[in-house]
């Protein structure tokens, strides 16, 4: 079983940074595409970026485009999501997802294993 532990949120002024980390478990990591998604009280999971397993395509929401930047290190089974220029919309807990195939997709339901989320709230 692949297990996913994010880590990395918390409360941050508008305009500051945060670094989330998703240590996933596992000998396969390169193999799994990975996502990052972020939900609201009362809402449906969005897609905020994807990676795939190579890490040489990645893919983002137009909401984070040119803020956010997803990577990862193989070599240490970790995903990571640089978040810049954060704004209280920002707002929302933040799960990162694997996928069993190299693929990337913007989809949750796509993906087939969860973390259990971090919250980062951006205050303003």
């Amino acid at each position: 079983q692949v297990q996913l532990v994010e880590s990395g949120g918390g409360l941050v002024q508008a305009g500051g940074s945060l670094r989330l980390s998703c240590a996933v478990s596992g000998r396969t990591f390169s193999t799994y595409a990975m996502g990052w998604f972020r939900q609201t009280p009362g809402k449906e999971s969005d897609f905020i970026a994807a990676i795939t397993g190579s890490g040489a395509r990645t893919t983002y929401a137009d909401s984070v485009k040119g803020r956010f930047t997803i990577s990862r290190d193989n070599a240490k089974n970790t995903l990571y999501l640089q978040m810049n220029s954060l704004k209280p919309e920002d707002t929302a807990v933040y799960s990162c997802a694997a996928r069993r195939t190299p693929w990337s997709s913007p989809a949750p339901v796509d993906y087939d294993y969860w973390g259990q989320g971090t919250q980062v709230t951006v205050s303003s």
